[in-house]
C-alpha cells in the first residue's frame, strides 16, 4: 500500500483538486484507492454536500468514509477550531481509524489542512501526521508570485522531518502573473527536484486524468 499526504503550501491552494483528479485517474486506472480528509473546518450541514472530504469520497466512489474524519463549524485552524468547539482531536484514535479505513486499499490519499506545519492539535502538525502514516508527501502550491519561496520552505520543512518528497504540483492561478510559467522550472533548478508538473486550469478535475499523469507515475513507480 502507498500512502500519499497531499499538503499545500498555503490554504486554498488547489489540494481538494489535485486530490480527486488523483483519486478519480487512480480509479479509472484500475486501483483501489481511498480518499481521506481527517480534519476539515468550516464545515455545515447546509454545505456539507461541497465540503473537501465529501468531494474526496465522489471522485474515488469509496464506500466509505464519506466526509472528513472530523468536523468542525469555524473556519480556523484545527486546534482552534477544536478548542471553540470543544473537542478533543486524538492523533491515536485518528490513526486506528486511517488505518482501519485503509485496509485493502493499493493506494490511500490523505488530504492535510491547509499547509504542512498547520496545528491539528496544540502538540501535533500535519506534518507528524505524515509521519506516523509513513507517508510521502505531495506539495502542492499555486504557480503565482510567491511559489518559489513557499515551496522550497515547505520541501525543507519535510526534508527536516524525515519525509519523503513524491513530488511537486503547481496548480494555475485565478490571474496569471509575470511569474506563472516559471516557477516549476525556477523550483527544481532550487531543490533539485524533477518531478514537478504545473496544471492547466480546468473547471472539473474529474476530466483530468491525462494531465495527472505523471503524478501517477511519482506515485505508483514504474509499471505502477
Amino acid at each position: 500500500m502507498k500512502t500519499v499526504l497531499i499538503t499545500g503550501t498555503d490554504t486554498r491552494v488547489g489540494k481538494t483538486w489535485v486530490g480527486r483528479a488523483l483519486g478519480r485517474a487512480l480509479r479509472t486506472a484500475g486501483h483501489r484507492v481511498v480518499a481521506i480528509k481527517p480534519v476539515e473546518t468550516g464545515t455545515a450541514d447546509a454545505t456539507s454536500l461541497l465540503e473537501d472530504g465529501t468531494l474526496l469520497a465522489a471522485a474515488t466512489g469509496q464506500a466509505e468514509p464519506l466526509g472528513a474524519l472530523y468536523r468542525l463549524a469555524e473556519p480556523l485552524a484545527p486546534a482552534l477550531a477544536a478548542d471553540v468547539a470543544r473537542e478533543v482531536l486524538d492523533l491515536d484514535a485518528m490513526l486506528l481509524r486511517l488505518e482501519k479505513l485503509s485496509d485493502g486499499a493499493e493506494v490511500v490519499l490523505i488530504e492535510g489542512a491547509g499547509g504542512l506545519l498547520e496545528p491539528m492539535t496544540w502538540e501535533w502538525t500535519v506534518v507528524d501526521l505524515a509521519r506516523a502514516q509513513g507517508a510521502a508527501a505531495l506539495v502542492v502550491g499555486v504557480d503565482r508570485l510567491g511559489a518559489i519561496n513557499h515551496s522550497l520552505l515547505t520541501l525543507s520543512a519535510l526534508e527536516l522531518a524525515g519525509v519523503e518528497v513524491a513530488g511537486v504540483v503547481l496548480t494555475a492561478p485565478e490571474l496569471p502573473d509575470p511569474t506563472t510559467g516559471t516557477n516549476a522550472t525556477a523550483i527544481a533548478r532550487l531543490s533539485g527536484i524533477d518531478r514537478i508538473v504545473s496544471l492547466p486550469r480546468l473547471a472539473d478535475p474529474l476530466a483530468a486524468s491525462r494531465e495527472v499523469e505523471p503524478i501517477l507515475g511519482w506515485i505508483l513507480g514504474p509499471g505502477g
